[in-house]
């Protein structure tokens, strides 16, 4: 945790795993943080990206991606033509939430021709979902346009200038020990079909259509590699999951974006970025981040301008730059199984308590 200069508070609680002798959690834990990956790495390249003039907006998405012009049966769709980055950002782009394309695609490039043929669920900015698909696209696209590795870009242009020196994708096997494991994929009766697993940032109440069912996808413990089964297929590095990091490395990252983004970025393309969308109706979403809306997982005190994400294994970052604060919380809440929902009520009454523990310092 953050306010104004200071970091505050850098604690940990608890073991790896729920077993008396499994190792403790420490301030240096490297967690999974799923679609934390999300804003932490693709939209701040995003943001690079605007910056240097490479990425445009309101540009088409079929410009860079012209796979992106077919549905999944190969037919052109006319909508797609509309579809733009701003949209891909905003998750107004009409693809749908998630896609288990891990079950039929068994390459990177098997899967990312799978995303990029996913059909539209609805027409393109009529509608708010919030889309690893469009996010899968996204990183693919970002990675055109920069002509490298979605990876090898962030670790030059964001990780390393912050000092973000454990922040990662694909973790080395030596350290996967160290790290908490977010999965036991070796049987499937312990999540059941209709449980709402897919968590985004509002709460769920009802399981969606378009949520996975139980996996059994690598037969063993998932521990040190990506959670996410499309993000894995994809060689753990991916628009929308895959990064791993330490609640020090976040408290970084958010420390840059809190005090004008020095040294990668401009204040006003953060500003652009994390503003509230005004379409469409109803939207909470900003460019590649959430903002507060009742009831939100940031509590009830972050002010409107504030941003922040979530991440299904149990990460979530909110910034307030009002009150110049930041939390950054990491949990592997997926452990043992998926069906644990408590993070919910966890996170709002976490961040709540810390903000009247300040109360007298906002």
């Amino acid at each position: 945790m953050t306010h104004r200069d200071r970091l505050v508070a850098l604690k940990s609680v608890g073991r790896l795993t729920y077993d008396s002798d499994a190792p403790p959690a420490t301030p240096a834990t490297l967690f999974d943080l799923a679609s934390l990956t999300k804003p932490v790495a693709t939209t701040t390249m995003a943001m690079i990206l605007y910056e240097r003039g490479l990425l445009e907006l309101e540009a088409p998405v079929v410009g860079v991606v012209p796979e992106f012009m077919a549905d999944e049966c190969g037919e052109p769709d006319p909508r797609r033509r509309d579809v733009t980055f701003r949209m891909l950002l905003a998750h107004s782009s009409g693809l749908p939430a998630y896609e288990k394309l891990f079950l039929k695609a068994h390459s990177r490039d098997d899967l990312l021709r799978a995303a990029f043929t996913t059909s539209l669920s609805t027409d393109p900015a009529t509608h708010s979902e919030y889309s690893d698909i469009g996010f899968i696209v996204l990183g693919a696209a970002l990675e055109r346009m920069a002509g490298e590795s979605f990876d090898v870009f962030c670790q030059r242009e964001v990780f390393a200038p912050l000092a973000m020196y454990n922040t990662t994708f694909n973790p080395p096997k030596e350290s996967r020990n160290k790290i908490p494991p977010t999965a036991d994929e070796r049987s499937a009766q312990k999540c059941g079909a209709d449980t709402p697993v897919r968590e985004t940032s509002k709460p769920t109440t009802a399981p969606s259509a378009s949520s996975p069912a139980p996996s059994t996808f690598r037969q063993s413990i998932v521990q040190g590699e990506v959670q996410d089964e499309n993000a894995s297929v994809l060689g753990g590095v991916a628009g929308h999951a895959g990064l791993f990091s330490t609640a020090e490395d976040l408290t970084r990252f958010a420390h840059a974006l809190l005090h004008g983004g020095r040294p990668i970025l401009r204040p006003e393309t953060i500003a652009l970025f994390t503003r509230r969308e005004s379409t469409p109706a109803g939207t909470s979403r900003a460019f590649g981040w959430d903002t507060p809306s009742a009831p939100s997982q940031s509590g009830k005190y972050f002010g409107p301008r504030s941003f922040g994400h979530l991440g299904y294994t149990g990460t979530s970052l909110w910034i307030d730059p009002d009150h110049q604060l930041s939390i950054t919380l990491l949990t592997n809440r997926t452990w043992p199984d998926c069906t644990k929902q408590a993070i919910k009520q966890v996170r709002p009454a976490f961040h709540d308590a810390i903000v009247e523990a300040l109360s007298n310092q906002l």
